[in-house]
């Protein structure tokens, strides 16, 4: 078998280094021999002993054409001066970007720009403990001691200040205090934690385990806010980590995790010696990438083989990728990168000896561990140049990652106002980067304060076209749009200026509640939702445009499925791509009626994740010709389409809306009960945030499984509350409740937020739910209170819910009350003005 083919592509590649340090100057106490060892103190002394040192110290002096010995070799480093010899290094080792780590501590060490004098790229990993101790090293404005809230706040706002400057995070945990994170760490014990830290005196050194696992955890957030890759070193190192406590598999509550599910986590140093516990985590969990930098070259040539091919015994070649973990000295990133090439050559040409690839899949594993993988994942924006001829024209690119320069030009700015429409602006990609992304894009006060009927302000929302906020794009829903090519879209948060978010911004009520849900009952609410919506075709009669179901085909029928599923293949692949998990899709019973279910996730991601699916669906239909429709009552006689929404509580990884056992009532928790009493209680003011128009209540009526009656029922639909026992809970069990008065005008934001707001009164108060209903409640008249008939009257119980008020806040309260007014107004004057809303919804 011929493999001259892999080598030249191989030799010919210009690397992306995704790991490395800080080098520094000839007069920096920092000897050049430890370079070329891991040892530190006396154990120096044996490191020219060792076989990676010889082979090293051999290959820098065929490198200078020097003898092979450590005097000759400085000798020649002397004369040559830094500059010469880092040109001739960076050159020899091909490397066209590097990612510095520049929280090591290094005397004397050159900066991150001074690095760009040698590759066109230079990104900064920003190492978390080394912030946190640069923090508490310094003083509070006050001169009062540090608190836990203080260090949160003060870090917090760093990362966030540098996060759009950076490519990514990087750990040290496993030097400090070892792997076993604890991503539940109490706030008593990371106060105590800080304490101790504190007392042991300046310079800070960060040890404490509870403390570094409360600035982990915070930085995890950070790193999903603004889709940053959060690196974590593994595996060997200095002596002053415990190899024990360095094995990756301790990662695995942290990974199990579903607050962090969706923030990518790389295990440095090929996780040695525990390389084949790394393969087996990132085969087993998305988040999970290798990277192989220190293993190359401080390694035998068996180690370094023998280390990537345990790698690669499960992990996908898509989440392996180089490094040099290069420190101090240029020769170090040729060292790393000169023998990653003669490992990789290797490695690949034994997996295409075994037959585990073909010699073209070889070449394409190559161009992926080399240069592919760290340009999507870490966002690296590289001129095409720098890529070799052959490299694929269409690469199949990760959402939410780089997308090469010349394929898109535009990018999308969502937001979702509070009448629910959908609205962006588009700037173009270069601007975006440029700008867009660190400062925002201007939108006047007035965009919260639209209708459904009138772009613009409604008198009572307090908001004019006079001052300006930020969009703020939140970079972790960045995506390339699925229908169109040149193009990407992102959701935006509404802030006063970068960094301070408005009282009026949706995204931000729905976080705001949900940290009082977790800060007193630790206490995440997940969400799934159900689409339904019409499709329509358009019709010409008598010189007019007419909007007509596609089809009347009855409830569940497989003919109604059949005329529309390319359509459909279309719509799941395009959110697929998106990430969005699609559980169940059908015909419904309204004539051209079809509805999607959603997998559940964190309130948060539920709601972007239908934004995205919302707009999907639109932009898929109008394609094909159609128009596809979310307007709760499209037709006043059919069926009304509705956005249901499934609930349950989780702590700790856990879904504790379930009882515990079989003698709980209902079948459900206490704090699952106290919960949903406190929706159900606030029910009617809920409404105006769940069925803001008044065609939602035209939908609303008994006898339609929309929920017209205040009550709840055991798999009763026509309660607008309803516990579910889906298959793979044991029956009598509940694993959450449905709200079925939601619907496809509601912002998701706000309509999640008011629930949440509801449940925590009824956790605040421990509320009890009534019996449940397992008749149709219709067929109970003046023996249960009929919800709000009407946006008025649901407007009316809002007014005098002061418990929603306080916890969405007085402003945006305001607003929300100004826009249902108005819309209550326009369409009692306006009655057939409902027709138009299926161009907006």
């Amino acid at each position: 078998m011929e493999f001259a083919e892999l080598r030249e592509a191989i030799e010919k590649m210009e690397l992306v280094d995704s790991h490395a340090h800080n080098i520094v100057p000839f007069e920096s106490s920092f000897a050049f021999i430890n370079s070329l060892s891991e040892a530190t103190g006396h154990a120096v002394s044996f490191a020219p002993h060792s076989l990676s040192f010889k082979r090293n110290l051999r290959e820098i002096a065929e490198l200078y054409g020097t003898e092979s010995s450590l005097d000759a070799v400085e000798q020649y480093r002397r004369s040559s001066g830094l500059q010469a010899i880092c040109s001739k290094c960076f050159k020899a080792a091909g490397i066209s970007a590097i990612l510095v780590d520049d929280g090591l501590k290094l005397d004397k060490k050159h900066d991150i720009q001074w690095h760009k004098n040698f590759v066109p790229f230079v990104g900064r990993i920003l190492r978390i403990e080394r912030l946190a101790e640069e923090i508490l090293d310094g003083e509070l404005p006050d001169g009062s001691t540090w608190t836990l809230d203080a260090f949160t706040e003060t870090f917090l706002k760093s990362l966030r200040s540098v996060a759009n400057e950076i490519v990514g995070l990087k750990s040290i945990a496993a030097y400090r205090s070892g792997l076993e994170i604890n991503p539940h760490v109490t706030r008593e014990d990371a106060e105590i934690g800080l304490s101790e830290v504190l007392q042991s005196g300046k310079p800070v050194r960060v040890t404490n385990k509870s403390f570094i696992d409360h600035i982990l955890t915070c930085s995890l957030e950070v790193a999903l806010q603004f889709d940053l890759p959060l690196q974590i070193h593994t595996g060997f190192g200095d002596k002053d980590l415990d190899l024990r406590l360095s094995n990756p598999l301790h990662l695995r509550t942290l990974l199990e995790d579903t607050r962090f599910s969706g923030c990518r986590i790389v295990l440095l140093h090929a996780s040695y010696p525990f390389s084949k516990e790394a393969s087996y985590l990132a085969s087993v969990y998305s988040q999970v990438y290798l990277d192989f930098g220190l293993a190359i070259p401080k390694l035998s040539v068996h180690g370094m083989i023998s280390s990537v091919k345990e790698l690669l015994e499960l992990a996908p070649i898509k989440k392996v990728m180089f490094s040099t973990d290069a420190y101090a000295t240029p020769e170090t990133y040729y060292l790393g990168a000169k023998r990653a090439r003669e490992v990789i050559f290797s490695v690949l040409r034994d997996a295409c000896i075994d037959r585990d690839l073909s010699i073209v899949e070889a070449i394409e594993a190559s161009k992926d561990i080399f240069v592919q993988n760290a340009i999507q994942l870490y966002k690296i924006n590289l001129g095409r140049e720098l890529f070799d001829s052959n490299a694929s024209e269409s690469p199949s690119y990760m959402i939410g990652t780089y997308v090469p320069e010349h394929s898109v030009s535009l990018v999308r700015i969502i937001w979702v106002d509070a009448s629910g429409q959908h609205r962006c602006r588009v700037v173009p990609k270069k601007r975006f980067d440029n700008v867009v992304k660190k400062n925002g894009v201007g939108l006047s006060f007035a965009c919260m304060g639209m209708t459904s009927a009138i772009d613009g302000p409604a008198e009572e929302t307090n908001l004019t076209g006079t001052g300006e906020i930020r969009l703020m794009p939140d970079i972790s829903t960045r995506r390339e749009i699925p229908w169109t090519k040149q193009e990407e879209m992102v959701l935006a948060d509404m802030h006063l200026k970068p960094g301070e978010a408005w009282e009026y911004c949706p995204r931000e009520a729905l976080r705001r509640v949900s940290k009082v849900l977790k800060d007193e009952f630790n206490l995440v609410m997940n969400a799934g939702f159900e689409n339904e919506f019409y499709l329509l075709k358009k019709l010409e009669r008598d010189g007019k445009e007419e909007w007509v179901p596609i089809d009347s085909k009855p409830y569940c029928s497989f003919s109604g499925f059949d005329a529309i599923s390319t359509l459909f293949q279309e719509i799941i692949a395009a959110l697929n791509s998106l990430n969005v998990v699609v559980e169940q899709l059908h015909a419904e019973a309204g004539k051209g009626q079809f509805e999607m279910a959603l997998g559940h996730t964190a309130c948060t991601y539920a709601a972007d994740n239908l934004i995205f699916t919302r707009e999907v669906v639109r932009a898929v239909a109008s394609k094909h010709g159609l128009l596809a429709t979310f307007v709760p009552k499209y037709a006043l006689d059919d069926i009304g389409s509705g956005s249901h929404v499934h609930l349950s509580l989780w702590q700790n990884g856990k879904n504790v809306f379930v009882a515990s056992d079989a003698s709980s009532q209902h079948g459900m928790s206490k704090v699952g009960e106290e919960f949903m009493a406190g929706v159900l209680y606030h029910l009617p003011s809920i409404l105006a945030f769940t069925a803001p128009l008044p065609n939602s209540y035209d939908r609303i009526q008994p006898n339609t499984w929309s929920g017209a009656y205040q009550c709840w029922g055991k798999e009763n639909r026509e309660a607008p509350l309803r516990t579910a026992c889906p298959p793979g809970i044991p029956n009598g069990f509940v694993s959450n409740f449905e709200i079925k008065s939601f619907d496809g005008c509601a912002n998701p934001d706000l309509g999640l937020a008011a629930i949440i707001a509801a449940g925590i009164d009824g956790l605040r108060r421990h509320l009890r739910l009534p019996g449940p209903i397992d008749a149709n409640p219709a067929t109970l008249e003046g023996k249960l209170q009929r919800l709000p008939k009407s946006l008025s009257e649901s407007l009316e119980a809002l007014q005098k819910d002061n418990v929603v008020r306080e916890l969405i806040g007085e402003k945006l309260f305001v607003a929300i009350k100004g826009v249902r007014k108005a819309e209550i107004d326009y369409y009692s004057k306006n009655k057939d003005a409902y027709k138009q809303l299926i161009h907006r919804y």
